[in-house]
């Protein structure tokens, strides 16, 4: 039987070291995912994948364009961060033909703010800050939209921009900024909206520090993402199913305790 191993890596680290798959074994499988929640989840199947005869290694990145890359380059077998909208905006503007194989849960996006604790504070031309990818942006306009802070031309635009505001009365500034960085700027902006995995790795609370918050029913459902070539390998499938399990639905239930929510049913 294999060794259990966890193999932790940064971004930039993580490319270097990426080998082909034809170079490893098969019985080894490289996921690519944020610190959190992903890689904490991904760490209670270690040993699962173990008793099967597969080592997992889990490779730590602090953006959301390398494990993209990486995994349609073959250098990383799966990766787990991104939900839907996302994927699907990256395929259609990389050439990329990655496959989203199976929702593992949902992580409500926020609105955080260090210098007000109502949105009604908001003061006039207010700097909120957004994510400046396609997708995320969008839901973060849609989120803004949907608290009556603005009004955009069409609220179910997942790629809607700043340009499709059609009413913003008290004359915010919406700042783009990438995703990572937003919440080093809370100190600097009036509100930022920040995914999740970001929120939490920062000290935030979802439940208890966000000003606004999506709903339980949000379709951003994040899931394991492959290559198409791959999404029917033997390895693949047992590391999908290891995800789904009525484990994995209570660790993620008593760990994050609402920030972060199963989307599967075990």
């Amino acid at each position: 039987m294999l060794s259990r191993r966890l193999v932790l890596m940064t971004g930039l680290g993580a490319a270097l070291v990426g080998c082909a798959r034809s170079e490893r074994d098969d019985k080894t499988l490289t996921v690519a995912a944020t610190a959190i929640p992903h890689a904490e989840i991904l760490q209670q199947i270690v040993p699962d994948l173990a008793a099967q005869g597969i080592t997992l290694e889990v490779k730590i990145f602090n953006d959301y364009v390398q494990p993209n890359l990486q995994v349609d380059q073959g250098l990383i077998d799966a990766n787990f961060f991104q939900h839907l909208p996302y994927l699907e905006s990256f395929n259609r503007d990389r050439g990329t033909k990655l496959k989203a194989l199976q929702g593992i849960h949902i992580e409500p996006f926020g609105g955080y703010s260090r210098k007000v604790t109502a949105l009604a504070d908001l003061r006039e031309g207010a700097v909120i800050a957004i994510p400046n990818d396609p997708s995320n942006g969008g839901r973060a306009l849609i989120l803004l939209h949907r608290s009556g802070l603005i009004t955009l031309k069409d609220a179910g635009n997942i790629n809607a921009t700043p340009k499709d505001i059609i009413d913003n009365p008290k004359g915010f500034v919406i700042r783009e900024l990438e995703s990572p960085s937003l919440p080093r700027v809370l100190g600097e902006v009036d509100m930022a909206l920040i995914n999740t995995n970001y929120a939490l790795d920062s000290g935030l609370d979802p439940q208890k520090d966000a000003l606004i918050i999506e709903r339980s029913d949000s379709p951003y459902v994040n899931y394991l993402v492959v290559r198409e070539d791959r999404a029917d390998d033997a390895p693949i499938k047992a590391l999908a199913a290891a995800l789904t399990t009525h484990k994995i639905r209570d660790f993620i239930a008593e760990k994050y305790k609402g920030a972060v929510i199963p989307a599967f049913r075990a």
